[in-house]
């Protein structure tokens, strides 16, 4: 997936979940934050960011926030671009041959990212983002998340009522080590993500190649889901 016209720029605050306050040719700027995610390991004051810029006089502000350098490494945070480049992979045949893929489809109570028949089979996939790193190890959720529980839970019923049932866990960064469940944080998510791979849910990681203005998925990723 590829961004619309890019402007490099310098963080400066971030006064809520939807805002930062970026320097952008010499001009303190506000820009949207595409993810309301804490984030704060990311954005230490006077980070590299790139931000897309808009010529639109409906929005309320001029700019998003969307790739921020992290040492030699270059994140994508819009908690969108997930989903977007999860859609490019399965078309390109991430996961082989699939036919009749949807976006936002239902099984009893639960709504996932996507739907698709495989070898005969109906089958959902749920996306998760993920920002978190630290020394090359990513870590999922960065935050308490019900309704990444309640994702999991939907996923492990479809798996019992015989569909194929996917987790597929998008790093946002390019060549890391591995991704764990952040039990530290989440404990509950942690559980649900163990009880969903025993009960037939498949769960996968990629990795990314990202630049400033494009997010690719890349390599698959070793998940370790061991507490």
């Amino acid at each position: 997936m590829k961004y619309g016209k890019m402007v490099k720029g310098s963080f400066l605050s971030r006064p809520n979940r939807f805002i930062a306050h970026v320097e952008i040719g010499g001009s303190e700027v506000v820009c949207h934050v595409k993810n309301t995610g804490r984030c704060r390991e990311l954005l230490p004051v006077g980070a590299e960011v790139w931000c897309q810029e808009f010529d639109d006089p409906k929005r309320k502000t001029k700019y998003d926030l969307i790739t921020v350098r992290k040492g030699e490494r270059l994140i994508n945070m819009d908690s969108q671009a997930p989903n977007k480049a999860a859609g490019e992979w399965l078309q390109a045949g991430g996961l082989e041959e699939i036919t009749n893929l949807r976006a936002e489809t239902f099984h009893g109570d639960s709504r996932f990212d996507f739907s698709f028949e495989k070898e005969g089979k109906t089958c959902f996939l749920e996306v998760k983002g993920v920002t978190l790193e630290n020394d090359g190890v990513c870590a999922f959720p960065d935050a308490p998340t019900t309704r990444g529980v309640k994702h999991l839970q939907g996923l492990t019923k479809a798996a019992g009522d015989g569909y194929g049932a996917y987790v597929l866990f998008v790093i946002q960064m390019e060549n890391v080590k591995y991704l764990h469940p952040n039990d530290a944080t989440d404990p509950a998510f942690g559980d649900a993500l163990r009880a969903a791979e025993a009960a037939g849910v498949t769960v996968l990681a990629m990795d990314c190649t990202v630049t400033e203005d494009t997010m690719t998925l890349r390599s698959p990723v070793e998940v370790r889901l061991g507490k």
